[in-house]
């Protein structure tokens, strides 16, 4: 079939925005996608562009399909900046912030919960609705619009408690009630009478949004943690989702320091590359219908040469290989390469196009990576740029002393990457591979991950590793193009890995 790229759409590398372009329709619905549907898992973790928000679109739009009631809470109801322009230090009073934030949530979700039960239905409102509606009338008018208020009024009330020996067991006890939600406590039996009716879903996303690893954005988010898992429990009618990106809940001690405690109820994404290929399949069998019955492999045919010419490696490998296995940065990598090939519609899509837009997009996901994990890791670009021109693959050797340089300051990085000096080598080669900037040589048991030809693996590959009995490292190909590596000096003994590279890995 002749195919016309000016058709090809590969969506939106944001949910929000590809929701109206067909994301219903090229959804790929994982094994994790259902066990957060069926309510089996609640908490969703996963890196930038793993598609946490795009489950959680899908979700809201089958709630909405099947009559539940929906609420999406986002960026826009909360700030982080606001709460520490309002909220006192912990260490200015004696009151505990996770506690707090953890009862104010349950109240917030609460009081939404029920503006939302009781804005539908008869005008004259009776029984449990009657007593709901007049609670908030009560107390909740003219906040309606701003949940945030809501949060931080509730704070404030907790807040203003903080006990000292006059009064204290006066003090306590009050403080106790709001603790304890007492004055909603009637109301309870009415909310659940309420959901019998009508099931209720509630959604909070891009938590990640203006984050400033505060004190409070802490105790903010470990807060809504905890209310999310009893307000699951309250009613089977009534669900909470949240997402979190992964770098930021491992930074969060009081959520990490409990992962035991809910381990079962956390869906951590991850992709591998038959599901990745189904991505994009799925979104090129969109925009061409006439393609529709094709396999995922005929479909990504119909747009990019099978094996690209000069590198002879496999078109969807040698760009697979080039993201951290993450839909965002498969689409972003595909959409590049298609809008380079438009104007002449250069089909099927070459290496030609793709070694165009490959620096680009390798320069872009180079800052990204490195503003993901500016909290934990600032500066980090800084040390990315120590690897600028030398040879993308390592001996250990060669790579400890490179990393003891830039520990000791002996090669300079950014003002911001101080939490390097001082560390072990092994600190960095870790840190390193953690964020995806360093592949590792396959061993042992590890060997059943290589795909034909390649040796070498990521975190996105393998979640755990003993990085000290690895023994040669390779940087990943995502960011050569941006630092401008060079190929290792191929010999006899050195075979061509499949993406597209020199690989060492049978030297």
């Amino acid at each position: 079939m002749q195919i016309d790229l000016k058709r090809m759409n590969f969506g939106a590398p944001a949910a929000e925005r590809d929701i109206a372009l067909g994301l219903t329709d090229y959804f790929v619905e994982s094994d994790a996608f259902k066990r957060l549907a069926d309510r089996s898992r609640t908490i969703v973790l996963g890196n930038r562009g793993t598609g946490k928000s795009a489950i959680f679109k899908i979700l809201a739009d089958r709630a909405r399909k099947s009559g539940a009631h929906v609420l999406e809470l986002n960026p826009d109801h909360y700030s982080y900046e606001m709460l520490s322009s309002v909220l006192r230090a912990e260490s200015e009073g004696s009151w505990a912030k996770h506690g707090a934030f953890t009862s104010s949530w349950k109240y917030l979700i609460l009081i939404l919960v029920m503006q939302e039960l009781t804005r539908s239905g008869p005008r004259l409102k009776t029984g449990s609705a009657a007593k709901v509606y007049s609670f908030l009338r009560d107390h909740v008018e003219g906040e309606q619009e701003n949940p945030i208020a809501v949060l931080i009024s509730y704070l404030k009330r907790i807040e203003g408690f903080k006990i000292g020996p006059a009064e204290a067991s006066l003090k306590t006890s009050e403080l106790a009630k709001l603790y304890r939600l007492q004055e909603l406590e009637p109301l309870i039996p009415c909310i659940k009478e309420l959901l019998d009716k009508r099931s209720l879903v509630v959604l909070v996303d891009e938590l990640d949004k203006g984050w400033d690893n505060s004190e409070d954005a802490k105790a903010f988010v470990s807060g809504l943690f905890q209310a999310a898992i009893w307000l699951n429990e309250l009613s089977t009618r009534l669900t909470v989702y949240i997402s979190l990106r992964q770098e930021l809940y491992d930074s969060i001690p009081a959520l990490y320091d409990d992962t035991q405690k809910y381990r079962d109820l956390i869906e951590t994404i991850r992709w591998d590359e038959p599901s990745l290929l189904a991505v994009a399949g799925m979104r090129i069998k969109h925009s061409f219908p006439e393609l529709k019955a094709s396999g995922n492999d005929e479909a990504w045919g119909s747009i990019f040469a099978e094996t690209l010419r000069y590198r002879k490696a496999k078109s969807f490998n040698y760009l697979v290989d080039r993201t951290l296995y993450r839909p965002r940065e498969l689409i972003q990598f595909c959409s590049d390469a298609v809008a380079d090939a438009r104007s002449q519609n250069l089909v099927p899509i070459d290496y030609g196009v793709v070694s165009r837009v490959e620096l680009d997009y390798s320069a872009a996901r180079q800052k990204d990576i490195s503003s993901e994990y500016r909290f934990q890791y600032p500066g980090l670009e800084s040390i990315f740029e120590v690897f600028r021109g030398k040879v993308y693959l390592f001996e250990r050797s060669d790579l400890e002393m490179l990393c003891l340089q830039i520990c000791t300051g002996e090669l300079r990085t950014d003002k911001f990457a101080t939490w390097v000096l001082e560390q072990d080598p092994d600190f960095l080669i870790d840190v390193l591979w953690q964020v995806g900037f360093l592949r590792a040589r396959a061993i042992g048991g590890l060997k059943a991950l290589r795909r034909s030809g390649s040796s070498y693996v990521g975190p996105h590959q393998v979640s755990t590793l003993n990085l000290r009995t690895v023994s040669h490292f390779q940087v990943h190909p995502m960011f050569r193009a941006a630092l401008g590596m060079r190929e290792p000096k191929r010999d006899a003994s050195q075979s061509h890995d499949d993406d597209g590279n020199d690989d060492e890995s049978d030297a």
